[in-house]
């Protein structure tokens, strides 16, 4: 039987060191790249890498030679994960009677001997360990297990180890790239408006995590948005890219970059950064200090929709007064954007001027948004703007052919600035319908919608009544 060689006491040709890449996905997972120097003997040897994560996907292993000039062929591949631990060195000796120091009150250590009858961790589960010391049984361990030495069969690390069988001798510096579970990633965006106007500053961050169970240093980070299939083999391929991400009030030389790649969007992160095991570390990917917004309001008190039958439902329901505050802005070159928008939270901050203190007015989560699309998402209720809604009348035929509801809505500005506020109403009774004396002009916003678009003056109220009438033909 060969000796295992571990990967690290290999030299290469060239003086390059090992160089770790990640590539994150949105899924909890991600694919892990290591180049390592690699020596290869004619025949056959095996070889082991100790540095893998504790969550590898076994089966998505890919040693290779990238430049592909060195002709070999890997046999056997394999992974382990079972570190030696104290619970698993009391389990492999159970039934041995080996020693264990004992710490006494003057700081001396005295030493006894003990019998492992039941080391607590055998057949998957755990419980006290059993141990036999000077003719008594206890159910706790007497003191520090000092363990006889182990076989090189043993490991410390989780370890991935190859039977490779090579034509000739052969140093290259070789990638191994694997699938590894415990990664993951998210965008955050903070907003930041001035008290008054609506031209805000966008920084969006990007949020690691690692759980894997290993720790990477001067890692080349890429992440991935959108929803990638996990299962596809092509998710363990080499994932290039170039490119910049574009923020027109921000010049630097270390920008993070963005490409189109497959049907989804790689970003990589500018400079190498350490990310440790159960580590959360944030990076900013996008600044721009010029995007002009838009704060809108909407009342839609009523959130019936049309299912595909009549309702004649007379009964007079309640519907809430508040009115919902929208932010919303394009997502294109010209307003300082134009970069596709991984999906995230998206906070808003607003300037008080009295102190110049930031003060947060809302959050909420924006969806992928590619470039040339707008976000939109509201961020709480108006404290200063009001809706009421009423039916005034509805009749309909015994026959179930057409029927006729008059709505009254009533909408208030309460604070001293003029508002504009957006009424949506669901025509929700039956699918064919017309609108019937209108209080005041309307958009059809689709097959079940309408809207109104009223502006208010300071401490102005507005009523708007209109009547829709459905019937079995068409309108």
């Amino acid at each position: 039987m060969k000796k295992i060689i571990p990967l690290s006491l290999f030299t290469a040709a060239t003086q390059l060191s090992a160089e770790t890449g990640l590539t994150i996905y949105n899924q909890n997972i991600a694919v892990v790249r290591e180049t390592i120097p690699l020596k290869l003997e004619q025949g056959e040897i095996s070889i082991s890498f100790d540095q893998a994560t504790a969550q590898v996907r076994a089966d998505s292993v890919v040693l290779r030679d990238p430049a592909g000039k060195v002709n070999f062929t890997i046999l056997e591949q394999g992974y382990r994960n079972d570190p030696v631990t104290e619970g698993l060195l009391l389990d492999h000796f159970e039934g041995t009677t080996i020693q264990f120091e004992k710490s006494l009150p003057d700081g001396t250590i005295k030493t006894v001997e003990g019998k492992i009858v039941r080391s607590g961790y055998g057949g998957g589960r755990k419980s006290s360990p059993i141990i036999e010391s000077d003719g008594k049984m206890q159910f706790a361990l007497p003191g520090r297990p000092v363990f006889p030495a182990l076989g090189e069969d043993s490991i410390l690390r989780p370890t991935l180890s190859w039977k490779i069988d090579s034509e000739a001798a052969a140093t290259l510096d070789a990638q191994l790239s694997y699938l590894s579970s415990g990664f993951n990633w998210q965008a955050t965006y903070n907003i930041i408006a001035p008290e008054k106007g609506e031209t805000v500053s966008l920084t969006g961050w990007v949020t690691l995590t690692n759980t894997s169970g290993t720790d990477f240093k001067d890692a080349q980070i890429k992440l991935v948005a959108g929803d990638v299939n996990v299962t596809r083999p092509e998710a363990a391929a080499h994932l290039g890219f170039s490119g910049g991400m574009r923020a027109k009030s921000r010049n630097r030389e270390n920008k993070v970059t963005e490409k189109s790649f497959d049907d989804f969007h790689i970003y990589g992160l500018p400079r190498k950064i350490d990310l440790r095991d159960q580590e959360t570390k944030q990076v900013e990917f996008l600044r721009s200090d010029a995007v002009k917004a838009r704060k809108v309001y909407i009342y839609e008190p009523t959130q019936n929709r049309f299912y595909g039958g009549w309702n004649f439902n007379r009964s007079n329901e309640t519907w809430p007064s508040e009115v919902a505050t929208f932010w919303e802005f394009d997502n294109i070159r010209e307003n300082g954007l134009g970069v596709p928008l991984p999906a995230g939270v998206m906070r808003f901050y607003r300037s008080d001027n009295a102190d110049g203190n930031l003060e947060f007015v809302g959050e909420n989560r924006i969806p992928h948004t590619p470039q040339k699309e707008s976000v939109r998402l509201q961020t709480g209720t108006s404290f200063d703007l009001v809706g009421e809604k009423l039916i005034t009348n509805f009749k309909a035929s015994s026959n179930e052919k057409w029927a006729r509801e008059s709505m009254k809505i009533t909408v208030k500005n309460r604070s001293k600035e003029e508002k504009t506020i957006i009424i949506r109403e669901p025509l929700w009774r039956w699918s064919n319908w017309k609108i019937e004396n209108p209080s005041m002009k309307f958009k059809k916003v689709d097959s079940r919608t309408i809207k109104f678009s009223v502006t208010l003056a300071p401490d102005a109220v507005k009523e708007i009544t209109y009547t829709a009438f459905y019937s079995s033909e068409p309108q």
